[in-house]
C-alpha cells in the first residue's frame, strides 16, 4: 500500500521556515557593511562567482540530461528566471543600499512582494482574489510609504529616486516567481539554482568588466564578507525559496517573506544604528498587517497540496499549487 512521502513535517517546515527568513534577511544586513569595503558591481560578482563554481556539478549533471531528453527549453526558461531572481533583483537591493537607502526601508520595500503577487495571482494564475485582498495591497503601500517617508526625514544620503530602486528588483523577484510556477517540467531544486546563479554571474562579470570593477580588494575582512555572503544568502536562501516554493506553494513563502523586514530593520538597528522611528514602526506595522491579511485569506482558499506516493515514477511528481 502506498503512503505519502516528502511532504515535510511541521517541525521541519518551521525550522526551514526560520532558516530562510534569517538567511534572506541576511541579504540586506551583509551587504550593507561590505559596500562601505568596496563597490556594488564588485560586490555582486564576487558573491555570485564562488557560488555559482560550487554549484557547476549539479549545472553539469542538469545540461546532460537536458541534451538526453530534449529539455533545453526548459532550460533557456530557467536562464530567464535566474535573471530576474538574481541579477534584476540582487541588483535593486545592492543598488539601493549603495545609493544610501537603510537596510530596513529597501528590505520593506522588497517585501512587498507577497501584495504583489496576490494582486496579480488572479490574472496570471487564475487564482481568485478578493476585495480584501485588494484592500490590503492599497494598506501595504500606504505603509511603504510611511517607512520611505520616515527613511527619507532621517537625514539620509538616499536622493529621492533611489526609492525606486528596490521596487525595480522586487518587480524581478515577482516576474521570476510567475514564470516558474507557469514552466510545465520541475527542474530538482539544486540544478534550478546552478542555472541561475550560473547565468546572473555571466551578467554581473559583463557589468564588472565594463565597468572596470572586477578586481577585488585583497583584505580578509572581503574574503570573510564573500564566503558569507555566498553561502547564506546565495545558497541558503535562494536554495530554500525555491524549495519551499515547489513544496509548499506561494502562499507558504509570501507568510514567511512578510517575516524579513522586521527581522532586517532589528539586525540593521542593531549592526548600524539605523533609525527606528515611530513613523517607521508605523510603516512596518500596515504594510505587515496587510501582508497577513493576505497570507491568511491566500491560506483559507487553498486546495491541498498534492501527495506523491512511494510507487510513483520518476519524475511524475505533480507540481504544488500556486
Amino acid at each position: 500500500m502506498s503512503r505519502p512521502i516528502g511532504i515535510p513535517t511541521p517541525v521541519v517546515t518551521t525550522l526551514l521556515g526560520a532558516a530562510f527568513v534569517v538567511s534572506w534577511s541576511s541579504g540586506f544586513v551583509g551587504p550593507a557593511w561590505a559596500l562601505e569595503q568596496v563597490g556594488a558591481t564588485t560586490l555582486l560578482l564576487w558573491r555570485s562567482l564562488p557560488a555559482a563554481l560550487l554549484l557547476a556539478p549539479f549545472l553539469v549533471r542538469h545540461l546532460g540530461r537536458a541534451r538526453r531528453g530534449g529539455g533545453t527549453a526548459t532550460t533557456g526558461r530557467h536562464v530567464l528566471i535566474g535573471l530576474l531572481s538574481q541579477a534584476v533583483y540582487l541588483g535593486g537591493v545592492y543598488g539601493a543600499l549603495a545609493l544610501g537607502v537603510n537596510s530596513g526601508t529597501t528590505s520593506l520595500m522588497d517585501g512587498v512582494q507577497p501584495l504583489v503577487v496576490a494582486a496579480l495571482a488572479g490574472p496570471l494564475l487564475g487564482v481568485a482574489v478578493g476585495v480584501r485582498q485588494w484592500g490590503a495591497l492599497a494598506v501595504g503601500a500606504v505603509g511603504v510609504g510611511l517607512v520611505v517617508a520616515a527613511d527619507a526625514s532621517a537625514g539620509g544620503s538616499a536622493p529621492t529616486a533611489a526609492y525606486a530602486v528596490p521596487l525595480l528588483g522586487m518587480a524581478g523577484l515577482v516576474a521570476a516567481t510567475f514564470l516558474e510556477r507557469r514552466t510545465p517540467a520541475p527542474v530538482p531544486p539544486m540544478e534550478r539554482l546552478a542555472i541561475h546563479t550560473t547565468a546572473s554571474t555571466v551578467v554581473f562579470a559583463v557589468v564588472a568588466l565594463a565597468a572596470g570593477a572586477v578586481v577585488p580588494p585583497a583584505t580578509p575582512v572581503f574574503w570573510w564578507t564573500i564566503a558569507w555572503l555566498a553561502a547564506v544568502p546565495t545558497l541558503a536562501a535562494y536554495g530554500l525559496y525555491w524549495w519551499l516554493l515547489e513544496r509548499n506553494g506561494v502562499t507558504t513563502v509570501n507568510a514567511l517573506m512578510f517575516l524579513v523586514p522586521p527581522v532586517t530593520t532589528v539586525w540593521a538597528a542593531a549592526a548600524f544604528g539605523e533609525p527606528v522611528t515611530a513613523l517607521t514602526v508605523a510603516g512596518l506595522t500596515l504594510a505587515l498587517g496587510a501582508t497577513w491579511v493576505v497570507a491568511r485569506d491566500d491560506a483559507a482558499s487553498a486546495p491541498p497540496a498534492p501527495v506523491t506516493p512511494v510507487d510513483a515514477p520518476a519524475g511524475s511528481r505533480p507540481r504544488s499549487r500556486a
